[in-house]
């Protein structure tokens, strides 16, 4: 895997990454016009880890409509400011949505699938959790152990 990172202006820069996609990245705290280089791998861990709870879901034959993950991290409070914890707490959402398929979805996501958060989880606290909203039952929720 390849990238490319580029000054454009004050603490601005472009990453490109070798299959052709561009993302900004802006860490000027007073005029800010894209996500800081921290916020985007807090939202690289969601986005990994929601692609695998989603798969996982599907090919259990889930009938998931819906999945966010809403990320928490802490930092050090002193240079360099790494993360300390990150916590991922997944939104599923769809029709008759099994628990055991939703908590066996997410721990194989944290402990098996997902490269950015078990790349993460070797420095960083990491937790997950999740809820359920099904289109005919009550919300379930629960707090997988880390």
């Amino acid at each position: 895997m390849q990238a490319k990172v580029s000054w454009v202006d004050n603490l601005r820069f472009i990453g490109r990454s070798a299959s052709g996609h561009s993302m900004v990245f802006d860490a000027d705290s007073t005029d800010s016009s894209a996500p800081t280089p921290m916020e985007m791998v807090l939202m690289s861990a969601g986005a990994c880890s929601s692609v695998d709870v989603v798969s996982i879901l599907q090919k259990a034959r889930q009938q998931v409509v819906g999945c966010e993950v809403e990320l928490k991290a802490e930092r050090a409070e002193s240079a360099p400011r790494v993360f300390t914890k990150i916590h991922l707490h997944f939104v599923v959402s769809g029709h008759d949505l099994s628990d055991k398929q939703v908590a066996r979805a997410v721990n194989l996501s944290a402990d098996k699938y997902c490269s950015v958060s078990i790349m993460l989880a070797s420095s960083v606290a990491v937790s997950h959790s999740y809820s359920i909203n099904n289109a005919n039952q009550t919300a379930v929720s629960e707090s997988l152990p880390s």
